[in-house]
């Protein structure tokens, strides 16, 4: 299932996953791995709430990319680098796990980019689709 959802003007995709979070967070950094990216960080945002002493739904932020096919983003668009390296949220919502991300067109209006360059970034599609089959 890939939906669409307009958050304060941000524009993000949502795909369901059959697997739990903590099942989908290690299947997308194996793909990650897999597919020759890097991992910059994977942030437990329901553990830095309890931390705090909050409580928080599961939520898993990892942030991957490519240098190589990252850099000219940036490097054309400097502040493309607000939304680089990419990201992916996997959250639960009420027992549904959620892949979500900003697509890679959304990235391209936001930034002014080319289609040359919307290619560097565009491997979040299929990556995400990889993700959720089963």
């Amino acid at each position: 299932m890939d939906d669409a959802a307009s958050l304060n003007g941000c524009s993000s995709a949502t795909k369901l996953s059959g697997r739990s979070v903590k099942d989908t967070v290690a299947r997308l950094l194996e793909l990650i791995e897999k597919n020759g990216m890097h991992v910059f960080d994977v942030i437990d945002q329901r553990e830095e709430a309890q931390l705090v002493g909050l409580s928080l739904r599961e939520t898993v932020l990892v942030l991957f990319g490519s240098p190589s096919a990252g850099t000219p983003v940036m490097e054309a668009a400097p502040l493309a680098a607000l939304d680089l390296p990419l990201r992916i949220l996997i959250w639960d919502d009420e027992k549904q796990t959620k892949v979500s991300y900003v697509p890679p067109q959304v990235l391209a209006a936001r930034y002014g980019l080319g289609p040359d360059l919307v290619q560097r970034i565009g491997g979040i599609d299929p990556l995400t689709d990889a993700l959720i089959a089963q």
